[in-house]
């Protein structure tokens, strides 16, 4: 049920930057869905083997680099789900911050309102 609840927030944090962003577009409901379920995906195969790759890049830049890396995930997955467009690198990174943001203020919310 946990997971669940994490995919619709998530879902729900895209359709939210979408609409708050000019360089993101998402055409409903179920192209969010689609893409919440794919940037977890690639947020747990993906990015970690990217992060391990660049750690380098990571060290030198004091970890700054992993926005970039977020960045990039995030256009890779307007890239490959239809009806979920990012366009530009810095529409990926802005869209990245703010979808991580209000994902993680959404679930911690909702995980305070389930304990009283």
């Amino acid at each position: 049920m946990n997971l669940l609840l994490r995919w619709l927030i998530s879902a729900g944090s895209i359709l939210l930057v979408a609409w708050l962003l000019e360089g993101i577009d998402v055409t409903g409901p179920g192209a969010a869905l689609v893409a919440a379920l794919v940037l977890g995906l690639v947020n747990a195969v993906i990015r970690p083997v990217v992060l391990f790759l660049t750690m380098p890049i990571g060290c030198v830049t004091l970890g700054l680099f992993t926005f970039v890396v977020n960045a990039l995930m995030f256009w890779l997955v307007g890239a490959v789900v239809d009806g979920f467009e990012v366009r530009g690198f810095v529409p990926a990174l802005i869209g990245s911050l703010l979808v991580s943001v209000i994902s993680t203020v959404a679930s911690r919310l909702w995980a305070d309102r389930g304990e009283r």
